[in-house]
Formats: C-alpha cells, sequence, structure tokens
C-alpha cells in the first residue's frame, strides 16, 4: 500500500504523548500513550510534520507549526511527540 500523506486537514491520527520525565528511582507518573489527535495543520516544506489538536483525557492540548508541530513516525514505534497513521484493523 502507498504511503497515505495527511493532505486533509481534520483527518484523525494517533498521537503518541511524552509522558513525565523519569523519577530517580525508575518511576513514572505517566507514561507515553496514544492519544487520538486532529490534524489542524500540514507543513508546506515537510508533509510529515503537522499540527495537531490532541485530546487528552484531562483536556486538549495544541501543538501547532508555529511552535514545531509533529512529526511522523511509523506505526509501533513509541516516539513521545509524533503521530501515526491508524493501524488496519
Amino acid at each position: 500500500m502507498p504511503e497515505q500523506r495527511p493532505f486533509l486537514v481534520g483527518r484523525i491520527v494517533p498521537y503518541v504523548s511524552h509522558g513525565t520525565p523519569v523519577r530517580s528511582d525508575g518511576s513514572q507518573a505517566y507514561a507515553p500513550a496514544c492519544r487520538a489527535a486532529i490534524v489542524t495543520e500540514v507543513g508546506t516544506d515537510d508533509p510529515g510534520r503537522v499540527g495537531l489538536a490532541v485530546l487528552n483525557p484531562t483536556g486538549p492540548s495544541f501543538h501547532p507549526l508555529a511552535a514545531g508541530g509533529c512529526v511522523h513516525s511509523p506505526a509501533g514505534t513509541q516516539l513521545g511527540g509524533s503521530w501515526h497513521w491508524p493501524e488496519a484493523v
């Protein structure tokens, strides 16, 4: 299947949250987690970099292109701050 491109603003994609920093004892208050996000804008020079509105259980967060946006990461990789295409069902 050819690589999809986020050419349509409004697409829903999975976003991997950063989680909280790891404490000195190795624990972490919040681990990185997959969240639903809506594409709000697409980079012109790098179509893999998008602006997202992320839907978190505690409230939305926004990652506009002006602040760096979010980069594409292949599905299955847990790179905090990235998005990927939904897995096929």
